[in-house]
């Protein structure tokens, strides 16, 4: 999977047909899944699209849970794989976050965050789904708190920002273009700057 674009590609796209049997159901299913939806998609169709047996797939992912789970554990580890560098790539500051987004938004894959897509869809009926995402939101959140200069609001800092970027991503998620959902967070971004700077010349 390669890491242009939030280290999710589009897996149709890809030459998946000398990977081994466990990496080509699992970039199947992850295509599936984002696209469209988890409880849309069932077993049968991960099989077929993925060239393997039934027995195959079973034998790597005992159930259809077991397949999730391990999709979004390697979403989760994709996603910052091209996160952090994406940050540093567009100067390493709060600023660069809607030029990052961006890069997100405008793929013709994108389909929203999968972690608040699968909390909404399993998120009640399956405990570790949510947990997977908590932990995802909360490396995100860590990430975003690099970019903040060293203050005893810094955590709390980064919760709220993370709390405007997955608005944003919810945003762009639901309108046709993502441009209002970007000018809105750099305008919060920037409002935020100015207030920290004014901040500090007080303190």
């Amino acid at each position: 999977m390669p890491t242009a674009v939030p280290g999710i590609a589009a897996q149709a796209e890809l030459d998946t047909a000398a990977l081994p049997a466990r990496e080509r159901i699992l970039r199947k299913a992850h295509d599936l899944f984002y696209r469209e939806g988890i409880r849309a998609t069932g077993i049968d169709r991960v099989i077929s699209e993925s060239g393997v047996s039934k027995v195959t797939l079973y034998r790597h992912f005992p159930s259809k849970n077991e397949l999730v789970l391990a999709f979004l554990d390697d979403r989760h580890r994709r996603w910052m794989a091209w996160f952090r560098p994406a940050l540093a790539r567009h100067g390493g500051r709060l600023e660069s976050l809607p030029a990052v987004l961006a890069e997100w938004f405008r793929s013709p894959v994108y389909r929203g965050c999968a972690f608040i897509n699968s909390v909404g869809e399993l998120g009640d009926t399956q405990p570790q789904v949510r947990e997977i995402a908590r932990r995802h939101k909360q490396d995100m959140c860590d990430a975003i708190a690099e970019l903040l200069p060293p203050s005893r609001h810094r955590k709390l800092d980064a919760q709220a920002i993370a709390l405007a970027v997955d608005g944003a991503i919810v945003r762009a998620q639901a309108d046709p273009t993502p441009e209002a959902a970007l000018r809105a967070l750099t305008r919060l971004l920037r409002g935020w700057s100015q207030g920290a700077e004014a901040e500090t010349a007080a303190s």
